[in-house]
């Protein structure tokens, strides 16, 4: 979403009103649709945004089904000053079925939530572990699926970012003539050694596939960085048996995983919007385990 463009001057010669807004026919050129609009009155900015998404090219499974979803909700609680959007990452068998669970239920606790202007920490904190337990509790089997989400609440001119997995948000900012890259959110993965230490604590055996396979010595427990060591990430294994084998932390659904440690709680950075950002994106791993966020928004600002 573009988020710093200001309304059109609010005159009109010298009628005083503000000027009707034409139809916004313009699209976007990744993403081929039509760039909507919606405005936020309380700060004078308008939010512009666009989405697109596809399945992943798999050469020996070329039908393999998109389990990604999203969620753009404008207006959240019948408040023009309110606007969530969200990216859901499904995976497992039935990774569909769990990302478009969650996008439903999730922005729909949050809708209800009498709490969320109060305290947008704690409904984003009860949303997210509210929304975990009635997946569960579901007819979708989530012993060995779920989903991963990442969203952004927009309240006037402050975003909250929760992040549950490896998917990603970033905002580019004006930095003089530079555009700059600044990630919203930090993924959820083995190579962070905090979730490492969290995880292990809970029983989590943490190996390669070429470590689970014996090609390469289990007892190194230090894989580099996700960019170098990508292909073959530290997974998340049970103490005696070769599953789940999750590359991230946390998630929601994965009642296997949950039992060594992967959890549905957020991690949630505020930021407060200034002149110099100039838009943010939300994507799944799909986009940024390719592309890095310095990529991705060069894209976007430069096309």
């Amino acid at each position: 979403g573009k988020c710093c463009t200001r309304y059109p001057s609010s005159s009109d010669g010298d009628s005083g009103r503000r000027r009707e807004k034409r139809p916004y026919k313009c699209k976007h050129i990744l993403t081929q649709r039509s760039l909507e609009l919606v405005p936020v009155p309380s700060h004078n900015f308008t939010l512009q945004f666009s989405v697109l998404t596809q399945h992943g090219y798999y050469p020996d499974t070329v039908e393999r089904e998109n389990q990604d979803s999203f969620c753009i909700k404008t207006q959240l609680q019948g408040n023009p000053n309110i606007h969530f959007f969200g990216v859901f990452d499904g995976h497992g068998q039935y990774g569909a079925e769990c990302s478009n669970f969650v996008k439903d239920r999730l922005v729909e606790r949050l809708a209800n939530d009498t709490t969320l202007l109060d305290d947008p920490l704690k409904a984003y904190n009860s949303a997210f572990l509210a929304t975990n337990s009635e997946l569960h509790d579901s007819e979708i089997d989530d012993t060995m699926s779920g989903t991963t989400a990442i969203t952004v609440l927009v309240v006037g001119d402050t975003l909250y970012v929760a992040n549950v997995g490896d998917s990603r948000a970033v905002i580019a900012v004006k930095d003089g003539d530079r555009i700059l890259a600044e990630d919203l959110s930090e993924d959820q993965t083995p190579f962070r050694k905090d979730e490492y230490e969290r995880v292990k604590l809970c029983g989590a055996r943490v190996l390669s596939v070429d470590q689970v396979e014996g090609l390469k010595d289990p007892n190194i427990q230090n894989w580099g960085d996700e960019y170098s060591q990508g292909g073959d990430p530290p997974r998340l294994w049970v103490p005696d048996g070769m599953y789940p084998g999750t590359a991230f932390t946390r998630s929601v659904g994965d009642s296997t995983a949950e039992k060594i440690g992967v959890i549905a709680v957020p991690e949630i950075s505020v930021v407060r919007l200034n002149c110099n950002h100039l838009f943010f994106v939300v994507a799944s791993d799909g986009v940024f385990e390719f592309l890095s966020s310095r990529t991705v928004v060069n894209m976007v600002w430069f096309i």
